[in-house]
């Protein structure tokens, strides 16, 4: 009897796993609740995803060879100048990437299900199935009707909310929430966005994140996040977000308003049996940039592969011990990355005058090729001994100039 594996959510990390097993050819069955979801998010992609995951040129909206980052005092630093002619930051709306990527899968083989999986019924040894209880919608009903399916393993991809990682008790993790509107500008107004981004940093549109204006197919999205969840507060800081982009937002129509939460860090368990987090289940959004859909893929093809590799292509049925490889490899390569955008957002969030300092500092040529060599291609870049210290000295000297490095103070 063949392998058999069940993949709950279908963005992209559910997506790129049901690729991975299904080329391999394991009976893969890939569940999503709502075919025509176009999930909250700023929609930015690395260049390395483009080519790693194979995406076509119509599944990128804008092509971002120019960012603004915006201080509190509204300071502004262009940023932008270190690209070469062919590199970019890929803007995407989820709902035509997900499409992509989920049809992809179903044609290599993936089974998909329109269902809602509301319930996993963990076994009672480690040799007996795991069972999926859900609603069909295949039919179009809301509803659905009623259906069971049993696999040998279970890859969790349903998102922060993930039903999957509440089965296997894989706990808790903070989460901020990102809030956007869709805004369909005037022709002029949005020939200013047509390869330009913006990053807004302050206490008026997030106490702990940034707030954005990211260009899309023929709109705007404009959006901020934060940890305080609350609704009265998320309102607010969109308004700071409207405010402080008045003036280039200026005849603008809302078209569509969002809301998701995002994950701040890791679950404490990712694998529990035969059952596997990936992507925002697991926790894999960065700190300080908030990245979080090539990490949701990249984590996904990950175990997957890792699936494939350890059941012979599907002729053996892996382990716990066997999936947990997966989070091995995926946190030596990316462990330390994630380490660093925590320590930078705890330094320069905390405050307007540290995000002054975070500011002043993008404005330097070395920092800009650091930055964004590490964004589109996922790899810190060496920089020779002067250049490094160069930006060691620039970092302290941002921070002490703007109070940054004094201690807070809490009344």
């Amino acid at each position: 009897m063949s392998l058999r594996v069940a993949v709950v959510g279908s963005g992209p990390a559910g997506s790129s796993a049901a690729e991975t097993l299904a080329k391999a050819g394991i009976e893969t069955y890939l569940f999503e609740r709502k075919l025509d979801n176009a999930k909250p998010c700023g929609g930015a992609i690395p260049l390395c995803m483009v080519d790693e995951f194979d995406l076509p040129p119509e599944i990128i909206d804008r092509r971002v060879r120019k960012m603004k980052m915006i201080s509190p005092s509204n300071i502004e630093v262009n940023i932008g100048s270190t690209l070469k002619e062919e590199e970019y930051i890929g803007m995407c709306r989820r709902e035509v990437l997900d499409g992509f990527l989920r049809d992809r899968a179903a044609k290599l083989g993936a089974k998909l299900i329109n269902g809602t999986v509301h319930k996993l019924e963990i076994p009672s040894s480690d040799k007996a199935p795991y069972t999926l209880h859900y609603a069909d919608h295949s039919n179009g009903s809301l509803q659905g009707e009623a259906k069971t399916l049993q696999v040998d393993l279970v890859i969790g991809a349903d998102g922060a909310n993930s039903r999957v990682a509440r089965a296997i008790d894989a706990g808790d993790y903070n989460y901020a929430i990102a809030f956007q509107e869709r805004i369909r500008l005037p022709e002029a107004k949005m020939a200013y966005y047509e390869d330009l981004a913006e990053m807004y940093v302050g206490n008026d549109v997030s106490p702990d994140f940034y707030a954005w204006v990211f260009p899309k197919y023929d709109h705007v999205a404009v959006g901020t996040g934060t940890m305080r969840v609350n609704q009265a507060k998320i309102k607010q800081l969109q308004a700071g977000i409207r405010a402080r982009a008045a003036k280039r937002l200026e005849g603008g129509e809302i078209i569509k308003v969002e809301a998701h939460p995002i994950p701040e860090h890791p679950r404490p368990r990712r694998v529990v049996g035969r059952v596997a987090l990936v992507g925002d289940a697991a926790g894999t959004v960065t700190k300080s940039s908030g990245e979080g859909i090539y990490f949701a893929a990249k984590s996904a093809r990950m175990c997957a592969e890792t699936i494939v590799e350890f059941s012979n292509s599907g002729e053996r049925v892996p382990t716990e011990a066997d999936l947990k490889v997966y989070l091995r490899r995926w946190d030596k390569q990316y462990g330390m990355t994630y380490k660093v955008l925590d320590l930078l957002q705890t330094v320069f969030y905390r405050s307007d005058a540290t995000r002054e300092a975070f500011v002043e500092m993008c404005s330097d040529i070395d920092v800009q090729k650091l930055t964004f060599d590490s964004y589109l291609y996922k790899t810190v870049v060496p920089a020779n001994p002067l250049v490094q210290l160069k930006i060691t000295a620039k970092t302290v000297g941002s921070l002490i100039r703007g109070n940054a490095l004094a201690p807070t103070r809490s009344w």
